[in-house]
């Protein structure tokens, strides 16, 4: 494994080390349709908005979510190649 590489993985485990974006990327692929409007994950994990958002922020720049927006929401979505990375390096 590359430095580069190392570095990206670093920032993508981070991500997921902690317990509310776990919840998140599990309520995300469990979702119809493989996504989830961010109106739907606040009420599921119990937190404000702008918390949610956060997290889902941190989950987007690790490059394990895509956000797409539709009107006034955010949808998000996996990226299952990222996320078969983190499998690859625990595995």
């Amino acid at each position: 494994m590359s430095r580069e590489q190392a570095e990206t993985s670093a920032v993508a485990l981070k991500a997921v080390a902690d317990p509310v974006r776990l919840r998140l990327l599990s309520i995300i692929r469990d979702s119809d349709g493989g996504e989830a409007c961010v109106c739907d994950l606040t009420p599921a994990v119990g937190l404000s908005q702008p918390t949610v958002s956060h997290h889902l922020k941190v989950l987007t720049e690790a490059g394990l979510i895509e956000r797409e927006k539709r009107g006034t929401w955010a949808w998000f979505r996996l990226v299952p190649s990222r996320l078969e990375e983190l499998r690859a390096i625990l595995s």
